[in-house]
């Protein structure tokens, strides 16, 4: 596999990306980028700096504090996973949980913040054979990518999902506020300004609602097996 071998994925909220992404990277020998992660980060970051509040954003108090912001990754030799690092702290955990999760896509749609995450998941992947996913990785971060997928399922099976995974935490949500946050993420990550969530013109649509881990899996390797021998 020669450098860089870069892998896109992109797609709609819980529709199963950050799976898809851990998986090719664990069989392939790739590294694994959630660059969903970095904007929950930095979303996590807003939140304690009392920088949004109420759903509202203080551009000017955000600016200023972007370069006080840094953002790395951690494997985790037990888990086997990489971990989302902060100024220094471990938050993956926290950043999963539905607080973020009701605020990220109001940060993610700021153009200083996305300028910023994207100059770094470029860096990261200039010289790594890494799997990425997002929204704007086929289309905007890595629009040469050796492979793109964009990855979505109804909006129903997705609420479900991520559901069953905040029951999981023992969070307090119920089914509806899932699908009520879901549907209003879809909505600003599809008609934001900047670099709205779009299909790029040479990704491959795979639409799960239907398909099982394996067969998705089995589609997935496909694809990756013909590039390799291109």
């Amino acid at each position: 596999m020669s450098l860089p071998f870069n892998i896109a994925i992109d797609g709609h909220s819980s529709c199963g990306k950050s799976t898809i992404a851990k998986a090719v990277a664990s069989k392939y020998g790739m590294r694994y980028i959630d660059t969903g992660a970095m904007y929950r980060a930095v979303t996590l970051y807003c939140m304690r700096n009392k920088i949004i509040t109420n759903k509202e954003v203080d551009l000017a108090k955000l600016l200023n504090a972007l370069d006080k912001i840094t953002i790395n990754f951690e494997f985790n030799a037990a888990t086997k996973q990489s971990e989302t690092i902060l100024n220094g702290e471990n938050v993956e955990q926290i950043i999963r949980g539905s607080k973020v999760s009701d605020q990220v896509s109001i940060v993610a749609q700021i153009e200083q913040v996305r300028e910023k995450l994207i100059t770094l998941q470029q860096e990261i992947g200039r010289l790594k054979n890494v799997v990425m996913d997002g929204r704007d990785i086929g289309s905007i971060v890595f629009p040469n990518a050796k492979l793109k997928l964009f990855v979505t399922a109804s909006a129903e099976i997705r609420a479900q999902r991520r559901y069953d995974e905040l029951v999981k935490k023992e969070e307090n949500v119920t089914y509806k506020e899932v699908l009520a946050n879901l549907t209003q993420r879809d909505e600003r990550d599809t008609n934001r300004k900047i670099n709205p969530l779009i299909q790029a013109k040479d990704a491959i649509l795979i639409d799960n609602s239907d398909l099982s881990i394996q067969k998705q899996n089995d589609l997935i390797d496909d694809l990756i097996i013909t590039k390799l021998r291109e």
